[in-house]
């Protein structure tokens, strides 16, 4: 059965935007993206957004809904409260393009400073690279991520404080993390880690993880082993002088 709802959606550019509303109706089943499209074909033919696999795989849809970033094609109309308007944002942390489209290519640049993967060479008695299979499962959690972005997006330093800059964000946290993590990996980013891409910013609140689509363990999993390897090489007075010496 076909119910009414107002959909408070934010209409703008670089230049500045203002909230509309639009009234439209909704049926069971359907997830907020269904509704941004009912909108867009019945009365905003010009209202930019993005998507693309409408499954929670692409990570293309990225909002911000009643102050919360979420994927739009996941979050069911049943799970919110439609007796007040549904409030629809593009994220924060990024430069608004046009209504709830943002320009997130500074991941991707970012992402760029990070040094790659370096293989040891292999094993010397078969040629073959051996790893155990607890090392292996270890980093698999990581690749679940479709680089929605939300967890950069809920991240006070960037969203807040905008360390852009200075600071690479959790979902880069993560990528470094399955890289410095893998078993056959032999490169050191500790120090880019500290100076570089400064992950003492972080100061675990656990916001990335709560908002992550794929329920990575960001914090526990990934950001902290990193800093405790900062701590390790920095901090830790024993380790410390054995790497100057």
């Amino acid at each position: 059965m076909a119910t009414q709802a107002t959909f408070r959606i934010w209409r703008g550019d670089p230049a500045g935007g203002e909230f509309q509303d639009y009234a439209t109706s909704v049926e069971e089943g359907m997830v907020v993206l269904d509704a941004v499209h009912r909108i867009q074909a019945q009365q905003a033919p010009d209202l930019a957004v993005r998507w693309n696999c409408k499954a929670g795989k692409c990570g293309s849809c990225s909002a911000e809904i009643n102050g919360m970033p979420k994927l739009m094609c996941m979050t069911r109309l049943s799970d919110i409260n439609l007796e007040a308007p549904v409030t629809l944002e593009p994220m924060h942390s990024f430069p608004p393009i046009r209504d709830l489209v943002t320009d997130v290519s500074w991941n991707f640049r970012a992402k760029k400073t990070i040094k790659p993967f370096k293989p040891r060479t292999p094993d010397a008695d078969d040629g073959t690279w051996r790893m155990q299979q607890a090392d292996v499962e270890r980093v698999q959690e990581f690749r679940k991520c479709i680089e929605c972005f939300l967890c950069q997006d809920v991240c006070h330093v960037l969203r807040e404080h905008y360390k852009h800059d200075e600071f690479i964000g959790p979902r880069l946290l993560v990528y470094a993390a399955a890289l410095e993590m893998h078993p056959l990996d032999i490169e050191d980013r500790v120090s880019d880690l500290r100076h570089k891409h400064s992950i003492g910013y972080c100061n675990i609140t656990t916001c990335c993880r709560q908002v992550c689509p794929e329920s990575i363990t960001i914090t526990e999993n990934a950001i902290i082993p990193l800093k405790e390897r900062v701590v390790d090489r920095y901090f830790d007075p024993i380790k410390s002088l054995f790497h100057i010496l």
